[in-house]
């Protein structure tokens, strides 16, 4: 992950990517709404064992039972079922049409539909699990399917991979040195490593840091002296505006980025030939960041941007993200061979590209099969 733009009108910026799991969880989660076209729910008593457990055991637990847990949801077991997975609660007794369970089989969210392969469950069937949740989602303990088994799945407690809530804002003792909700964050958790927070820094110095964290370079004489002599109470936010509007800003950030797209103006290996256009990429990345682009476009211009419909040039220059490898074009080399390879490179694959940068990850790739004789290789799982 990296760091993005700060937003006009606010008083703080948040430096580094330590604070990135808060800021996340800041964000607003969106207001429930009933979706339109869901399949009535059946006018009966509905009985758990007999009608809803046959249509999950055949539809659902392939992709969400005791052998796989796809998003870290299991639902075989009404513990884990309950709780939900990754993208949240997806059974919310009494309300079957804000529940996503219903929402998903039903088919009425864009873009998603479960199951994702195969036969589609009916208006019947729909109806069914609908008419079980309105009625309380009852589960009897006794059935197969509410047992706990002898293997059990444990989710992931890292932060990428729980869902976006808005916490409830922490109370310090030392609330002078409050600026945003943001820094009860940071004061609480000093105050659990009883850690007292540093001196507020002098203004001179303030100048120094906040300047060679976003622009990579130190204040000149006349800009301390300016920001020294201006004494109004926007003093620090006009400051920090005039450096994201400054060209530096890009040029600093995109190196992180850069770093971890594995980009570089020659080839590697013996020849280590310059690539005279590689700069294209690395100037449309200080450009992105230096006109704030939204990070999924960001991402999606830099994976597809040669895909997307009526690309511009710079989209196309943008998806040279995807060839950030080792180019070997010594003498004897299969090109296309080569080309195969660079992409499926354990240590420097797409994947892994893809992960670090974008998912938080150490790691995202795939088992691979070399043959000896033909020194080929052949993808065998692309977990990607």
């Amino acid at each position: 992950m990296m760091l993005m733009r700060y937003r006009r009108g606010q008083r703080v910026i948040s430096i580094g990517l330590l604070l990135l799991p808060y800021l996340t969880c800041l964000a607003k989660e969106p207001v429930a709404s009933a979706p339109i076209g869901l399949p009535p729910a059946a006018n009966l008593k509905v009985d758990f064992v007999r009608d809803i457990q046959p249509i999950l055991s055949q539809n659902c637990y392939a992709c969400h039972g005791p052998a796989l847990q796809m998003s870290s949801l299991r639902l075989d077991q009404k513990q884990s079922a309950m709780a939900g997975g990754n993208s949240g609660q997806p059974i919310r007794p009494g309300d079957s049409a804000n529940s996503k369970l219903i929402q998903l089989v039903a088919g009425v969210l864009k873009d998603a539909v479960m199951p994702p392969q195969g036969e589609r469950l009916s208006q019947e069937q729909v109806g069914l699990l609908r008419a079980w949740i309105d009625q309380g989602a009852s589960w009897p303990e006794g059935s197969a399917a509410s047992a706990e088994p002898a293997s059990s799945f444990v989710k992931s407690n890292h932060w990428a991979f729980q869902p976006v809530r808005r916490p409830v804002v922490p109370q310090v003792r030392n609330s002078s040195r409050v600026r945003n909700p943001i820094d009860r964050f940071v004061l609480q958790r000093l105050a659990k490593e009883h850690v007292t927070p540093s001196p507020e820094a002098d203004r001179a110095t303030l100048i120094r840091r906040v300047s060679l964290d976003l622009t990579g370079l130190p204040p000149t004489p006349e800009e301390v002296s300016a920001f020294l002599a201006d004494q109004t109470p926007q003093a620090y936010e006009h400051l920090v505006d005039r450096l994201l509007d400054s060209n530096h800003y890009g040029e600093k950030w995109a190196r992180p980025w850069l770093d971890l797209a594995r980009y570089a103006d020659s080839d590697g290996y013996e020849k280590d030939k310059i690539r005279p256009h590689a700069w294209r990429y690395r100037q449309w990345v200080i450009d992105a960041l230096n006109r704030n682009l939204p990070f999924d476009q960001f991402t999606i211009e830099q994976l597809a941007g040669d895909l997307l419909p009526n690309a511009t040039l710079d989209q196309k220059i943008a998806a040279g993200f995807n060839r950030n490898t080792l180019t070997n074009r010594e003498g004897g080399v299969d090109l296309e061979e080569f080309r195969t390879e660079q992409v499926l490179d354990p240590d420097d694959d797409l994947g892994n590209r893809v992960a670090r940068p974008h998912a938080g990850l150490r790691s995202m790739s795939r088992s691979q099969i070399r043959s000896h004789q033909t020194a080929r290789s052949l993808p065998a799982v692309c977990l990607l």
